[in-house]
């Protein structure tokens, strides 16, 4: 057996469960591969219904008592028994051939150390119309097709992994410490790129980080996230975790470099910050503000608790029930974005914030 799947979650058994369903209907014999859940920190009758789950898929269940996404997948790689260990989100659901296209692209030499995959959408509710396209990627959409390493020029630029479908080689994961748990999901903070640093420090280290567009999961986006405040607040803390990221990367010049830039985008469009945050009205110049003051608070320091309530910019809660897959299957569709998961289009000091102004890429 060389490929463990885990599946961290915290109190969202109704996924767990379409995920399992996901992986149970694989091309590749049960025996062949593991199933791992760790159960970060869910409350009330959650552990429960995890546990009854695991043993009808049977998976193994490993509970933590405090939540914490980083802290779940290193618990995931400590458990491992497996010479990879394949994340997938719990609100995501493989293709029939997941596993056997991973195990295809492991097949080569050098085996790389870290593999990603799309990450199609099956939409819980339609996207509005005002969601600015170029940030489909902030919903954890990978749409990209092909095959290479990271940052190849057969690839578009600012392709990253992500962990809702990633497989990692273990024995690497461990010797560079696993993910960071300054960064990551944690309680209402909508910290992220603890797998994008994972890949960096890998690649860093000299080994292979490859994309393979035939590895595929159906991600669901819950309808919860489609509004204006869910947007605002993650592109906040996406400007907050691409600091973390390039400090732990030992990157700190490149965050002394843009801060200028993001300084000017932050006073130029501070304006429309003033519009309601349940308002789609001026979202272009309103999450480009968001994202400039994540940035600029996070590189002087500024505590991210304190960050929010200055800001305005309070994390929003998912609810705990979703609409099933099966309901949603006619919607599945056919980047967080460079490779520090700066949004590919925001805005540099030059541009405009003014309303329909197009965004393009940071130069």
């Amino acid at each position: 057996m060389e490929l463990t799947v885990c599946i961290c979650t915290h109190n969202r058994p109704d996924y767990v469960r379409e995920c399992l369903a996901g992986l149970a209907r694989q091309t590749i014999p049960p025996e062949q591969f593991a199933i791992l859940i760790v159960d970060s920190g869910s409350t009330g009758e959650t552990p429960a219904k995890l546990a009854r789950l695991a043993a009808a898929a049977n998976a193994t269940l490993r509970r933590l008592d405090q939540p914490g996404v980083s802290r779940a997948r290193n618990a995931g790689a400590q458990s491992c028994h497996t010479p990879y260990i394949a994340y997938i989100d719990d609100d995501a659901i493989p293709a029939p051939d997941w596993i056997e296209r991973i195990v295809a692209a492991l097949a080569v030499s050098p085996p790389p150390a870290i593999l990603g995959g799309r990450a199609l959408p099956i939409w819980e509710a339609p996207l509005p119309a005002w969601w600015p396209h170029s940030l489909r990627g902030i919903l954890s959409i990978i749409e990209v097709e092909g095959q290479g390493a990271y940052g190849d020029p057969a690839l578009p630029p600012g392709l990253a992994p992500y962990t809702v479908n990633m497989v990692a080689n273990v024995a690497h994961l461990r010797a560079v410490g696993g993910f960071a748990d300054t960064v990551g999901r944690f309680g209402n903070a909508l910290l992220s790129d603890e797998d994008v640093q994972l890949a960096w420090r890998l690649r860093d280290a000299g080994l292979p980080v490859r994309f393979d567009s035939r590895i595929v999961v159906h991600h669901q986006i819950q309808a919860a996230r489609l509004t204006p405040a869910w947007l605002l607040s993650r592109l906040y803390w996406q400007g907050v975790s691409t600091v973390l990221t390039r400090r732990l990367l030992k990157r700190s010049e490149e965050v002394w470099r843009e801060l200028p830039r993001r300084l000017a985008v932050a006073l130029l469009c501070a304006p429309f910050a003033l519009l309601p945050r349940t308002s789609p009205r001026l979202i272009g110049p309103r999450w480009r503000f968001a994202y400039a003051l994540g940035f600029v608070r996070s590189a002087f320091g500024w505590r991210a608790a304190a960050i929010g309530r200055i800001a305005d910019l309070p994390p929003v809660v998912d609810p705990p029930t979703h609409a099933s897959a099966s309901d949603n299957a006619d919607r599945i569709a056919p980047d967080r974005s460079s490779p520090d998961s700066v949004p590919a289009d925001t805005v540099s000091a030059g541009e405009s914030c003014q309303a329909g102004t197009t965004a393009t890429s940071p130069t």
